[in-house]
């Protein structure tokens, strides 16, 4: 979507039909300017609701890694995802971090990867959720009246 020089990329799902997936492309073109790409795209939307921060146990120590090696063009593509990334503003550069995460590259099929950080450490540093999330799946199945 987008133009030449401002590309956005959506995904539309394998299983439809080519003819729904160009009905779903039409829509999806004739209502873009009502998605939001980046913070920016969201005028009026208070910072407070977006933003957040970790609570950690003040006993725990920060940890930082040390980091890994990737080999050239598997670094490249790391590279290309995080500045996609950057630039939408989902990511934010920090100059001098207290912890620091290493990126895990996870294979896919058809060839491609998907881009995770191991958050092991901080995840072990954060209090335990009495209230953890829902399992989401579940609650969607049931909203759609979808048998397991």
């Amino acid at each position: 979507m987008g133009d030449a020089e401002n590309a956005k990329e959506m995904q539309i799902s394998i299983h439809l039909s080519p003819s729904k997936k160009k009905e779903h492309t039409e829509f999806l073109k004739e209502y873009e300017d009502i998605f939001a790409w980046s913070y920016d795209d969201m005028a009026g939307l208070s910072r407070s609701i977006v933003a957040h921060k970790l609570l950690t146990n003040p006993t725990c120590p920060p940890v930082k890694r040390k980091l890994r090696k990737f080999k050239p063009d598997m670094s490249l593509k790391i590279k290309e995802e995080v500045n996609k990334q950057i630039k939408a503003k989902v990511l934010k550069v920090v100059e001098y971090p207290t912890w620091l995460a290493n990126i895990v590259s996870v294979p896919k099929k058809g060839g491609k990867f998907r881009v995770c950080v191991n958050y092991g450490d901080l995840n072990r540093a954060s209090p335990k959720d009495g209230f953890p999330f829902p399992k989401i799946h579940i609650l969607i199945d049931n909203c759609t009246k979808h048998e397991q």
